[in-house]
């Protein structure tokens, strides 16, 4: 199977990485000046789960439909940011044009939207990660901690997939922590609910779990926040299970805790963030259903009122 990674920066450098360097054909989607620093010094991977400096195929936008002549893609790995989807669904778009699916790995749920009207549903899988990581100053990808996991399935109504379950292969060859699972969006709402809490969370609070914990009144705070996110998926008909909800409270109010979200450490640098998809996106579900979120609804306007301010 040919797998097109769109970008190679920390998500989809670290899965993509993984993958090249267990043997898959893999080729990196990637703009000219990336592709000139992987050609010189490869793509680099620091990770706890093991270092790694792979010579990996590359293709930019302009390249790519010359190269999908030759030989097409099978699927398509997607982990942009969701500001950036529009551009990453032109970019991408003669692969699947000449047949590709799509397998998304952004954080939350509104993207499958906007790429089901374009690719058509069918095209479009359903897609998570668990991981930590960023790009680093000379172009390495920096994997924190130790979780680097992928869970994917065929959403409602779309038949058994033989390229999710070459996937899946390619992942227990890579030595991947991945799950191919027929209750895709279960896992979805369970992430979701989970994330918007910790963005929400440390966003408005400018700070990690730990410290947030350490404040009179921070447990009670976020506590209540995770209920409202929890509140939203069992109306949307994805109840989260006890055991999840546990934990999930068990990581998002643990004392002394470093973890942030990756909006906080967005938001830090001084870039943009993804708080319409994801914080934003949870409020408008929340409201859709009537339910009342005051504290997601704080935490959206605290956010729209940073991309506001932030400078262009």
């Amino acid at each position: 199977m040919r797998v097109l990674v769109l970008g190679a920066g920390g998500t989809g450098g670290y899965f993509g990485g993984r993958l090249a360097q267990s043997g898959a054909d893999v080729t990196f989607l990637v703009r000219p000046a990336r592709a000139a620093l992987l050609r010189e010094h490869g793509l680099r991977i620091d990770s706890p789960l093991g270092d790694a400096t792979l010579r990996v195929d590359t293709v930019t936008a302009e390249e790519l439909p010359a190269r999908v002549a030759q030989a097409p893609f099978d699927l398509v790995l997607l982990s942009c940011k969701a500001y950036d989807l529009d551009s990453a669904m032109d970019s991408i778009a003669p692969a699947m044009d000449a047949g590709a699916d799509v397998l998304p790995l952004l954080n939350g749920l509104r993207h499958y939207g906007l790429l089901d009207a374009r690719f058509g549903a069918d095209r479009v899988a359903g897609g998570l990660c668990f991981i930590s990581v960023v790009l680093g100053s000379a172009g390495e990808i920096r994997h924190l901690g130790t979780p680097a996991s992928m869970t994917f399935g065929e959403r409602e109504g779309q038949p058994a997939s033989d390229r999710l379950q070459q996937l899946a292969r390619l992942c227990a060859g890579a030595g991947i922590d991945h799950a191919y699972t027929d209750r895709i969006a279960q896992a979805q709402w369970v992430k979701y609910s989970f994330l918007t809490a910790l963005a929400a969370a440390t966003c408005v609070m400018r700070a990690p779990i730990g410290v947030v914990m350490a404040g009179e009144g921070g447990r009670a705070f976020v506590t209540a926040l995770y209920a409202e996110c929890v509140a939203v998926a069992a109306a949307a008909g994805h109840p989260i299970a006890a055991a999840a909800q546990a934990t999930a409270l068990e990581t998002l109010t643990q004392a002394g805790s470093p973890l942030k979200a990756s909006m906080l450490r967005d938001l830090e640098s001084g870039q943009r963030v993804e708080a319409a998809h994801i914080v934003g996106d949870m409020v408008h579900r929340a409201e859709a259903h009537g339910i009342a979120v005051p504290r997601l609804q704080a935490a959206w306007v605290h956010l729209q009122a940073y991309e506001t301010q932030r400078p262009a």
